[in-house]
């Protein structure tokens, strides 16, 4: 058997997922073979995309859409966790953070169809309760029940939940020492091996370049940004953000041009962006009591 080295050198490895890529920078003995590693962190975000897409009719997350109200159906591991951490900080936040809105992120042309006008009138005038008092989770029984028709969509917390799952996975494969991406969605596992922290520029909230604002150093952490500058569309001839406003069942008109939130798991992080994306400077006294670091931009 060939000797391998036991030299860390830096590697990379990406792949498809969730409409976009997962990308991982990471270091590992020279000469070992990556392709095991890389199969599995595809394996992972392939399993996190089957289960809550809500592009794909057949994910577990469009099935659960679909079931009927007042009957407890079973659910993946996967998917009753992130349901799990969305109500809990849908609480948190008052609000602010909100999965039930599948219904106005389509209707304003958001997933896989244009606006549709009657749909946006339907989820303009629909009466709304929180998720958080109208979906029963069952984590021990592994199933989940609605108290009311819903449509659940988890665009503002599947990636970075897609973060975590490729950390977990480099962690199984001996990996001491990577960063981890999905989009704006990043983790750090550890730092460099010579000590220093993974280099993350904060993008400049501008729609027409793309330019860092500034960089952070990441060691054992993640950061998600979200932000109104990207993912646009024009609806009677406004350009409106793709962040949703539960309060209005529309997208958000007056929030802040990015924010950035740091926290040790990137589900929660990517989910926390979105609330105080809502929040607005409201939410500076809810970062503080919760120990949140928040950037807030524009």
């Amino acid at each position: 058997m060939p000797k391998i080295s036991s030299d860390l050198i830096r590697q990379a490895l990406n792949g498809a997922t969730m409409g976009t890529r997962w990308s991982v920078a990471l270091y590992a003995p020279a000469g070992v073979d990556l392709g095991p590693l890389s199969g599995a962190l595809q394996v992972a975000v392939d399993e996190v995309d089957a289960q809550m897409s809500t592009w794909r009719p057949d994910s577990d997350l469009m099935r659960f859409n679909a079931a009927t109200p007042d009957v407890w159906h079973p659910l993946p591991a996967q998917l009753l966790t992130v349901f799990d951490c969305a109500l809990r900080i849908g609480r948190l936040t008052d609000g602010a953070f909100e999965i039930a809105m599948g219904d106005a992120v389509t209707a304003w042309g958001f997933g896989p169809a244009p606006a549709d006008p009657d749909a946006i009138r339907a989820a303009l005038a629909r009466p709304r309760r929180p998720s958080f008092e109208t979906l029963e989770l069952d984590l021990e029984g592994g199933c989940a029940r609605k108290r009311a028709p819903m449509s659940l969509d988890l665009s503002g917390i599947a990636k970075g939940y897609g973060v975590d799952r490729l950390i977990e996975v480099l962690r199984a494969h001996g990996i001491a020492h990577a960063l981890a991406a999905i989009d704006g969605e990043l983790r750090a596992l550890g730092g460099h091996p010579d000590g220093r922290g993974w280099a993350v520029a904060v993008e400049r909230p501008d729609p027409e370049l793309r330019a860092a604002a500034g960089m952070l150093e990441l060691r054992d952490i993640a950061v998600a940004t979200s932000g109104n500058y990207r993912h646009r569309i024009t609806v009677g001839g406004r350009e409106l953000s793709h962040t949703m406003d539960p309060r209005r069942g529309a997208p958000l008109l007056d929030g802040p041009a990015s924010v950035t939130v740091l926290t040790e798991s990137c589900m929660e992080a990517d989910a926390f962006a979105s609330a105080f994306m809502v929040l607005g400077e409201a939410g500076r006294p809810l970062a503080e009591r919760l120990g949140l670091d928040v950037l807030w931009d524009g």
